[in-house]
């Protein structure tokens, strides 16, 4: 077999410069003439030494130039603990009400020297999404729909990996955890007590189809049910999911149904729904009076105006002050509060 030989030609030098060290907080020190014990009071925000304005600024001015930004680890091996709140990612579809919420919570920790992490644990189920939320080594975890996300086994795997606060939002309590309750049942209870006092008796509700939305729709149709009960009303379910063709489907056979009321679940579905409704020549309020939930501005643009169930959120401050408390006092026995209000807007639909 024949050989050949080829001369590889040399791969000229790299034109671009070579990367510039990581910058440290002795060089921020050098460039603002102070100590690196100053540099790190300054950076960390450390209250129990005076330092004077114009040294901050200097030390500030210093960092951003040399583009420094303190090491996170290393800072969290100072304090004895992190100072991430980690957020697992909603596996319901959020909406803007509840957007707004979480967006308030991020701000209000922020101000209290937080960082909050949204962690997508997709697939990921009590204690293995717990185990999965420790590895990061939180000070605290927030976690959206109460019980559905962990246990009582999976908040003692987060405390014992350095979590100093565990706290559920939803409908129910887990053990060992800080709870901030939202009972959604009182929502379907004053949208159902409304379209009772309305004179409506054949109730429909909306129960959506889409994935991890029971823990909020069905409380919501209990609710109904109980403001109904023992009168002569009936309530229909009804599943629907959020897209035209669904919404067009039930309307086309709402006459058979029979329904002179429907509460939607909340204010995107119900102008989902209205919509067509309305193009099936189905009369709002006079043939079937709607009510939705949330009071989302859109609601008041339509026409006619769509009737709600205002719902009160805590606020994010309140529960930013909840994880700080949790935070700086870890054994104190968990908290549980009942934060979800309700009360009903009545406009044009009902």
């Amino acid at each position: 077999m024949p050989y050949v030989m080829v001369q590889i030609p040399k791969t000229p030098a790299s034109s671009s410069p070579a990367p510039r060290s990581v910058p440290t907080s002795a060089d921020v020190a050098r460039l603002a003439g102070v100590s690196r014990a100053t540099v790190s009071y300054v950076l960390n925000n450390t209250s129990a030494v005076r330092i004077s304005e114009p040294t901050r600024r200097r030390v500030h001015e210093a960092a951003k130039e040399l583009g420094y930004v303190p090491h996170a680890a290393a800072r969290s091996l100072r304090a004895g603990h992190s100072r991430m709140v980690l957020m697992p990612a909603p596996t319901f579809p959020v909406g803007p009400l509840y957007s707004q919420f979480l967006s308030d919570l991020q701000m209000a920790l922020g101000r209290l020297d937080y960082t909050v992490v949204q962690h997508g644990s997709v697939g990921l189920h009590g204690d293995e999404a717990a185990r999965a939320w420790a590895e990061l080594r939180p000070v605290a975890v927030l976690v959206p729909g109460g019980s559905g996300l962990v246990g009582p086994k999976g908040v003692t795997v987060l405390k014992r990996s350095g979590a100093r606060a565990v706290v559920t939002l939803g409908p129910d309590s887990v053990e060992g955890a800080h709870a901030l309750l939202m009972d959604h049942e009182t929502v379907g209870h004053c949208a159902g007590s409304h379209l009772f006092d309305r004179g409506r008796r054949r109730v429909g509700v909306v129960v959506p189809e889409e994935d991890g939305l029971e823990a909020f729709s069905l409380p919501r149709l209990h609710g109904v049910r109980r403001a109904l009960h023992a009168t002569d009303a009936t309530v229909t379910e009804l599943p629907l999911a959020y897209d035209e063709g669904s919404a067009a489907r039930l309307a086309a056979r709402w006459r058979a149904l029979d329904l002179d009321a429907v509460f939607a679940y909340n204010d995107e579905y119900a102008m989902l729904l209205m919509r067509a409704l309305q193009d099936q020549g189905v009369r709002i309020p006079e043939d079937t009076a709607v009510i939705g939930a949330d009071d989302l501005m859109l609601g008041r643009l339509l026409r006619p105006r769509l009737s709600t169930v205002h719902i009160e959120l805590p606020s994010g401050r309140d529960l930013a002050e909840l994880v700080d408390r949790a935070v700086r006092n870890p054994g104190a026995a968990p908290e549980t509060h009942k934060v979800l209000g309700a009360t009903v807007v009545h406009r044009d639909s009902s």
